[in-house]
């Protein structure tokens, strides 16, 4: 085998040496090719911002379902009843209504007998559909946690109230919201949650409590209020106060897009366990939520927004630009549970756009049960004082 590679080389070389001697020829000359012209590339078409309140999003007046469930309805017309004195005075963000609007309905809302709450909202109200009606709605509730008045041992995860130097500001670009005022005078964005637990707030006198888990003070806070169990078995209910104008990340989102957990596995007890089995990673995960919640303490029932009190298995939270507070919606919904008629008593920093919806489910295993694995769509329908949709129709 050596022997013929030997002249297999050796025949290479001799051929390779006469192309050398052999004399070169210049290519004939030839026109360059011509290439066809470059497809110009199309300017991306600008995207249309999202519309700023119901009537930018478009009404459309629809027919009142067939039938309504009557224990839904009494419920909602407690709630509805609760609100009309802020549906009576307060400006009307979605430019649905005016407060005059609601005066009939809510004088006519004490007169209803029993068994009569279907047919008042159903002949009462205008029902609308706001955009494409297209619902989603989440759930929350009342969360418990391990909690002192005082530090101790066990209780060293602090509860603050509102410090003094968040305020509203205008920031150097221009924009106003929260804030604070630093050393040079300049207005800046409030510290950061990993800032806060980092002792940003440390000395400062802001303790109203301590929790003994951070885990479940996280979920207090995405809630927006909860109830500390104390040492000597009392309850300190504690609700929002005010928040540090960072903006709130769904942690599940996170945790879904990242494929740690299921697409349908993102429910509140998931994401706890997940976080419980991995302690430096869920840290970390909560951290990524920049937004920190300060609380107060509620001597009351829970209130909502409109500072009344909310009411399971009727209150949601929704967004103020698209459906008058204190308004009733219907929701049809791939959840039954959250079929039914809701009254709009509360926002969140996450509830945001047309047809979005927080439902509110109490305290308790069962709320705790059915909010923390509520993520329904589905159809949602907003309900006016009779007569008011087609002036809102109409108007340009």
């Amino acid at each position: 085998m050596r022997g013929l590679g030997r002249a297999l080389a050796l025949a290479s070389f001799a051929l390779l040496a006469a192309c050398a001697t052999r004399p070169v020829q210049a290519p004939p000359t030839q026109p360059p090719p011509v290439l066809p012209a470059p497809t110009p590339i199309p300017s991306p078409l600008p995207v249309p911002p999202p519309p700023a309140n119901a009537r930018a999003a478009g009404i459309a007046l629809v027919s009142p379902p067939a039938a309504i469930d009557e224990a839904s309805a009494a419920r909602a017309l407690n709630a509805f009843i609760t609100s009309c004195p802020s549906l009576r005075t307060k400006q009307d963000k979605s430019q649905l209504s005016y407060p005059a609007d609601w005066a009939p309905v809510c004088d006519a809302a004490r007169t209803v007998l029993p068994g009569g709450a279907g047919a008042f909202f159903r002949d009462r109200f205008d029902w609308v559909q706001v955009g494409n009606g297209q619902a989603f709605a989440t759930g929350y509730y009342i969360p418990e946690a391990a909690g002192s008045r005082v530090p101790g041992p066990g209780y060293a995860v602090p509860v603050y109230r509102t410090p003094p130097d968040l305020v509203r500001c205008t920031k150097p670009d221009g924009t106003t919201g929260r804030g604070r005022i630093d050393e040079t005078g300049t207005c800046v964005l409030y510290y950061t949650r990993a800032e806060i637990e980092d002792g940003a707030l440390d000395g400062k006198g802001l303790e109203i409590a301590y929790a003994a888990d951070p885990i479940e003070l996280f979920f207090i806070e995405i809630q927006g209020s909860g109830e500390l169990r104390l040492p000597d078995g009392g309850v300190m209910r504690i609700g929002y106060d005010n928040q540090n104008g960072r903006d709130y990340v769904a942690i599940g989102r996170l945790l879904r897009e990242r494929g740690i957990l299921p697409p349908g596995g993102t429910n509140m007890q998931a994401i706890k366990d997940w976080m419980r089995a991995n302690p430096d990673q869920g840290r970390a995960l909560m951290r990524e939520n920049l937004s920190y919640i300060f609380f107060k303490e509620l001597l009351g029932p829970p209130l909502g927004s409109l500072g009344y009190p909310i009411t399971p298995r009727a209150t949601v939270a929704a967004d103020a630009n698209f459906i008058p507070m204190g308004a009733p919606a219907f929701l049809t919904m791939d959840r039954p549970e959250a079929n039914g008629i809701w009254i709009a008593q509360d926002v969140g920093g996450a509830i945001k756009g047309a047809n979005r919806f927080d439902t509110f489910w109490g305290g308790g295993p069962d709320a705790t049960r059915i909010a923390g694995g509520m993520s329904a769509k589905g159809q949602a329908l907003i309900l006016l004082p009779r007569g008011v949709a087609g002036r809102a129709i109409a108007q340009p």
